[in-house]
């Protein structure tokens, strides 16, 4: 059950059923991990297969219904959940059973429809099933994206489990790099490094290097070596009992330059900005705003909603308006151009309260760490 017991996942389910009851939905229809496990506490890596659909169903009142691949009905069976309808998955069709239990329930049929989401399930199926139950499907009306940006104690600490451990792995950063390591080899050990401390798998690492920055923080990794001068940043969304960690730390190699150690600086400096600014009441973009001027961009994303899922909600930018409630937890993301096409970035995990923001992650201090000298 991925750690948490049945009072969380009722807890979530009466928040539900309250906010449906306002909308003047039946049932919520989900068909994505992270919608699927935070009701029910389903956690497998199984979900990496396409052939299989998942379904879960919230009703106006009562229990959640599991309709699943019978492959998964041993594992469901340790949920909370007991009404667990299965078929003979990926030879069966779930169409006919999901339509039976959706009829029993009643609609409307609110399915997440919003930014971000998506139906898994293939759309000749979704209108097969719109076909056969006779039920109204529309959105969800934003209740479950809602619901998940706010979270529970318990998240919070698995959010700052995950953090401690990625900043135990950056702490021996020094062991992996170091003038004439080939890029790709920093990377791989990195995510060792992070299993060794206790990540359950390391799902995203990103990363780069260079003497006056980056170029970007999304490519893979290269064979290029690490030169004396280089400044080495390592980005990474570890995963310990489904919750994500998202941050990063930027190391110069032998020795730092003054623009590497200056643009650290900085980026601490709008870091400690968009920390002071995370409030409840503020708006993603006041946030954004506080961290813009420090660093001088007027455009862009950084930083965002984090939990379940490495990105998800909010984004600090300009145009987001989202007001910052307790115990949403964001990510502090930062950056700076060096030279002309070349970036530093830097980026922290916070937890919002009713006063002070929280930091989940270690934070780094404004001095550049240096290794490999």
């Amino acid at each position: 059950m991925s750690g948490f017991g049945e009072p969380e996942y009722r807890a979530r389910l009466a928040r539900a059923q309250a906010d449906m009851a306002e909308a003047g939905l039946g049932a919520l229809l989900l068909t994505t991990e992270p919608e699927f496990r935070y009701f029910s506490g389903f956690l497998t890596r199984f979900w990496e297969s396409p052939s299989r659909d998942w379904f879960l169903v919230i009703p106006a009142s009562g229990d959640p219904v599991a309709v699943i691949p019978e492959i998964g009905a041993a594992l469901m069976a340790r949920t909370w959940i007991a009404d667990i309808r299965t078929w003979p998955s990926p030879a069966g069709d779930g169409v006919p059973l999901l339509a039976d239990a959706l009829r029993e329930i009643g609609g409307p049929v609110g399915v997440p429809s919003g930014p971000e989401s998506h139906l898994r399930m293939p759309l000749g199926d979704f209108a097969r099933l719109k076909a056969v139950s006779k039920l109204e499907f529309t959105d969800d009306h934003g209740i479950v994206a809602g619901l998940r940006a706010v979270k529970s104690a318990a998240e919070i600490d698995r959010i700052a489990r995950i953090c401690a451990i990625a900043g135990r792995a950056f702490d021996r950063v020094g062991e992996i790099a170091g003038p004439g390591v080939p890029l790709d080899r920093v990377f791989c050990d990195f995510q060792r490094l992070l299993l060794e401390e206790g990540a359950d798998w390391v799902p995203y690492l990103a990363g780069g290097a260079g003497p006056e920055g980056y170029a970007d923080v999304i490519s893979p990794a290269d064979a290029r070596p690490l030169a004396a001068g280089d400044v080495l940043m390592l980005d990474t969304g570890a995963v310990c009992d489904g919750y994500f960690c998202d941050f990063d730390r930027n190391f110069a190699i032998a020795h730092a330059r003054p623009v590497q150690r200056a643009a650290h600086a900085r980026l601490i400096e709008a870091t400690q900005a968009g920390l002071a600014a995370a409030r409840p009441g503020a708006r993603a973009s006041d946030v954004w705003r506080a961290m813009a001027d420090v660093v001088g961009v007027e455009d862009g994303r950084l930083g965002h909603g984090l939990g379940m899922q490495l990105t998800e909600g909010l984004s600090l930018r300009a145009g987001d308006e989202t007001v910052l409630l307790p115990d949403m937890v964001i990510t502090l993301e930062p950056v700076i151009a060096t030279a002309p096409g070349r970036i530093m970035v830097h980026e922290e995990v916070i937890a919002i309260t009713d006063g002070p923001a929280r930091a989940l992650s270690p934070l780094a201090g404004a001095d550049l760490p240096v290794i490999g000298g």
